[in-house]
């Protein structure tokens, strides 16, 4: 991943240049006009926070399975990106609402069920900052169970009557609109895997300093 870092961040920085280009060459929605072009960020950020919240997940599992602190490292970063995605998701959401629907908030269950997942990634970072000891092992089953909403975040909507738009808008998006939606999320998905990256190594050296104190502290 090293080697590839440089090269992937060129590659990122240039699709985050393109991409406004890419957005303002799209065809406007036929009821929403302009404001739907926050469908283009919206969107690719909540499905980006989706996959972190799995990857949050499936490192506590590995964690608590096998008490690999590598894994553990992994789940700590994924889910302190998980909560700033969250927040960047429910900001950009009620932006979009406002023009949309008329109204910043509704309580239906895609947005509610949103809000309480990044609830419990908040949950997770305050059992680990606060926590005490074993709160490491706690908070890995707090994350576990944040994956496990995740499917039940993107079903709501097809579950229950809701003004947030379906699952379906996705796969039936016009060729014109398509090749942007994409483009946006690979472009935030690479940024993802880049920050990640950063972050999970950030939480290594954390950990090497402290242990070098605690021989200090010996």
């Amino acid at each position: 991943m090293n080697k590839l870092f440089v090269p992937l961040a060129v590659v990122a920085a240039a699709m985050f240049v393109y991409a406004p280009f890419m957005i303002l060459a799209a065809p406007y929605e036929s009821t929403m006009g302009l404001v739907q072009k926050i469908f283009y960020f919206h969107a690719p950020i909540g499905m980006t926070m989706f996959m972190s919240a799995f990857v949050c997940g499936i490192g506590s599992a590995i964690f608590l399975f096998t008490r690999r602190p590598g894994a553990d490292r992994v789940a700590v970063a994924a889910a302190e990106l998980t909560a700033i995605l969250g927040i960047i998701v429910l900001v950009t959401g009620p932006l979009w609402a406002r023009k949309a629907w008329g109204v910043w908030w509704e309580w239906d269950a895609r947005l509610t069920s949103s809000l309480v997942l990044w609830l419990i990634f908040e949950a997770y970072l305050l059992l680990r900052r606060y926590g005490g000891p074993g709160s490491d092992r706690l908070a890995a089953g707090v994350a576990i169970f944040g994956m496990a909403n995740v499917p039940f975040v993107y079903w709501s909507v097809n579950v229950w009557r809701t003004m947030h738009p379906k699952t379906s808008v996705v796969p039936t998006l016009l060729p014109g609109m398509r090749g942007p939606f994409w483009f946006c999320f690979l472009a935030f998905t690479i940024f993802y895997v880049l920050t990640l990256h950063l972050r999970t190594r950030l939480e290594k050296r954390r950990a090497e300093l402290e242990a070098v104190y605690l021989a200090t502290e010996e």
